[in-house]
């Protein structure tokens, strides 16, 4: 008995060692591989968007632009006209880079910035370039590319090594950069919502759901603030450059570029293009829609330290500031998310707000639609009791037309406040990831947003939940009423339901 104790206490041990090991490593290792600072360039001269945007601004001082993208082709083109435009920088933040259509097809576009001397810095979250690292270490070969990699994981090569770092550190590991965010020039940024890839673009082709989405283009004063942010996370630790994850490793640009552009002239993907009506715009500055810009004063870009994902300095976090918003309702708060997983204390904050005689309407996606049925299994242990409250729920439905996942995020306060960006309802959001957004009021831009909102929880595009006895029902206009989650298979359901009633909602 005594020798089975020894055992556990000595494996026990290792296990803490091997921990605090790699946790010293790790810093070790961080420290000795950050890359040298680099800073935003300010707002110039004899770029397109310096000759439209200058005298715009200098008309409006400490104002700001913004203008909502919800069209996914437009938010494409954009992005697109953004990189044609650019003449001095490209400042790139984002959470996913899929390596399909689209996410090439902006590939190129960066390189042909680069080519023209563009300087461009590229900062991605690491959990979604493991096996992918070639493409970006390709790109970073460029002299006027950099990419860095956020909280990166130090063993890239596939294997036990690197499946061990990571079981070592799952906790720090799962903690990610969520923010997305394109700025060129120092004079046009596109945030919200969208990662880069084929589902975020509506064109996305084989299984899944292309993603409903929300950006913000922005101009004029409020650009400080994300290009501040964009340096912040840049230059610290937490972001290190892919080159320094690959010692003595070299990739060869030029193979990348002529595989890219075999892969943009083959047949079959020029058939897509053209179905797809996905091509880089004739006119960069026509696509970009500068006059659709609306100038306010009030407008505030938000935005996590990426210590958050080192679980430090939690005054700065999001939830501080967007709380309030919320917390401060008269009337009606309207919320558009995702994922809901609101946590012991949201939801109490929610149930209070209904209860107080504020209508409260929430928009998530239904089961069919959800891509994560472990978040929406943490999610259904929550709808009964806002339900209950008073909340007002509408799940997205899988059979609209056409049928897209909700991937918005953004709430409305009385008609007055609205929010855009890529913080989620959820605990993850509020607690693991770094996220970022934009706040205003202006009129215009809060009936925009309050149209979108209506348009997603129409009866032809959601279910309305109620509450009977103990039991949900969804009704669709006169379609009837039902008491299943409507269009999803038993298992999902078995799963969703098992998940609800496990303690495992933050990490979702």
């Amino acid at each position: 008995m005594m020798t089975w104790v020894l055992w556990a206490l000595l494996a026990l041990a290792g296990m803490l060692a091997a921990g605090l090991g790699s946790v010293w490593w790790t810093g070790r290792y961080s420290l000795r591989k950050i890359g040298m600072p680099s800073h935003v360039m300010p707002p110039g001269e004899g770029g397109a968007l310096d000759d439209l945007l200058a005298p715009i601004e200098a008309g409006k001082p400490g104002q700001s632009g913004v203008h909502l993208v919800a069209d996914s082709g437009a938010a494409l083109a954009k992005r697109l006209a953004m990189a044609q435009a650019a003449h001095r920088s490209l400042d790139l933040m984002y959470y996913i880079w899929d390596d399909d259509l689209s996410g090439r097809f902006l590939a190129q576009a960066l390189l042909e910035a680069a080519d023209r001397g563009v300087r461009v810095r590229m900062l991605l979250d690491d959990v979604n370039v493991l096996n992918h690292d070639p493409i970006y270490r390709a790109l970073d070969r460029h002299q006027r590319i950099e990419v860095r990699l956020f909280n990166p994981i130090r063993n890239r090569d596939r294997g036990f090594r690197r499946g061990f770092e990571i079981l070592l550190n799952l906790l720090p590991y799962n903690r990610r950069m969520h923010g997305k965010m394109w700025i060129t020039d120092g004079r046009l940024a596109l945030t919200g919502g969208r990662n880069i890839g084929d589902a975020y673009f509506g064109v996305l082709d084989g299984p899944g759901h292309n993603y409903d989405d929300l950006d913000t283009m922005l101009s004029g004063a409020v650009l400080r603030k994300a290009e501040a942010l964009f340096d912040t996370f840049w230059n610290s630790g937490v972001a290190l450059p892919i080159r320094t994850l690959w010692p003595g490793k070299r990739t060869r640009l030029n193979r990348f570029r002529t595989r890219l552009s075999r892969y943009l002239a083959r047949p079959e993907t020029r058939d897509r293009l053209a179905e797809k009506a996905l091509h880089a715009p004739e006119d960069a500055v026509r696509a970009l829609e500068i006059g659709a810009l609306q100038w306010a004063e009030n407008v505030r870009f938000l935005g996590d330290p990426p210590q958050k994902a080192l679980a430090k300095e939690p005054d700065g976090w999001m939830p501080a500031a967007l709380l309030p918003l919320v917390q401060n309702a008269k009337s009606r708060v309207r919320i558009l998310t995702p994922y809901l997983v609101p946590g012991p204390q949201g939801l109490a904050q929610l149930q209070a707000l209904a209860k107080s005689g504020v209508r409260v309407e929430i928009v998530t996606n239904g089961l069919a639609l959800s891509d994560n049925v472990l978040v929406h299994g943490a999610y259904r242990w929550y709808r009964s009791r806002l339900l209950a409250a008073g909340v007002k729920i509408f799940e997205v439905a899988a059979h609209s037309a056409p049928s897209q996942m909700l991937h918005s995020k953004a709430f409305l306060v009385d008609d007055q406040d609205g929010f855009i960006g890529s913080f989620n309802f959820d605990l993850r959001s509020a607690l693991l990831n770094t996220e970022l957004g934009v706040v205003f009021d202006n009129p215009p831009l809060i009936q925009a947003l309050s149209s979108y909102i209506d348009a997603a929880c129409a009866p032809d595009c959601a279910y309305s939940l109620t509450l009977k006895g103990r039991w949900i029902g969804w009704s669709r206009g006169d379609d009837g009423v039902t008491h299943l989650e409507p269009d999803s298979s038993i298992a999902k359901r078995a799963l969703s339901f098992a998940v609800g009633h496990l303690p495992i909602h933050r990490f979702l």
